[in-house]
């Protein structure tokens, strides 16, 4: 049985009254939403709030879940309203930055981060990881949102496309821009790095 058919199964469950198996659902993806909230709401406490907010919402809406779309995007979608809600509740705009430091490994090059342990490679992977998240911040919100769902989330173009509501055209430019953008501000870091002794 495929992911999405064992979730149309428990949202059925649900739906007959068996609140056990939104239980599964909630730990199947609570750290994914969690992660979501996260990027709208950088405060750990106030986002688990929101998350649970969002989990509440999606419960009283299941009676309207009818199955056209994957379980997941129609609850990553509840969940980035329901954030977007809280700013605007709290008088707040959404953050400049979406990827924590630590997200920053799963850019495309990450892989570099991780090179050598020395003091030197130390710093450069500190200078590295803040210019990957204040490029990514810089960004506007769609290019955003489309890299970070491919890089950090490991979403498929098809499942981005879903998400954004835009063609999968539209989601290869983003992410394509995206990554241009975050090339164009490492590359500095990575010829400074080839001049040294």
């Amino acid at each position: 049985m495929g992911d999405d058919q064992l979730d149309l199964d428990l949202v059925k469950r649900v739906q007959a009254g068996d609140n056990s198996a939104f239980d599964l659902l909630v730990r199947k993806y609570q750290h994914r939403i969690g992660a979501v909230v996260y990027r709208f709401v950088p405060d750990h406490a106030e986002s688990q709030d929101v998350t649970q907010e969002a989990f509440i919402r999606a419960y009283r809406a299941l009676g309207n879940f009818r199955g056209d779309a994957q379980f997941y995007t129609w609850l990553y979608r509840i969940a980035v309203n329901t954030a977007k809600n809280h700013l605007v509740t709290m008088k707040r705009r959404p953050p400049t930055a979406d990827i924590a430091v630590e997200d920053a490994e799963h850019f495309a090059g990450g892989g570099r981060l991780h090179d050598h342990d020395t003091p030197e490679h130390q710093l450069l992977r500190g200078e590295m990881e803040q210019t990957v998240n204040d490029t990514v911040a810089a960004l506007p919100e769609e290019l955003r949102q489309a890299i970070t769902l491919r890089e950090v989330d490991g979403r498929s173009y098809e499942e981005i496309a879903q998400l954004m509501q835009c063609p999968i055209g539209t989601v290869r430019s983003r992410i394509f821009r995206a990554r241009e953008a975050i090339d164009r501000q490492l590359r500095p870091l990575m010829d400074n790095q080839r001049v040294r002794p």
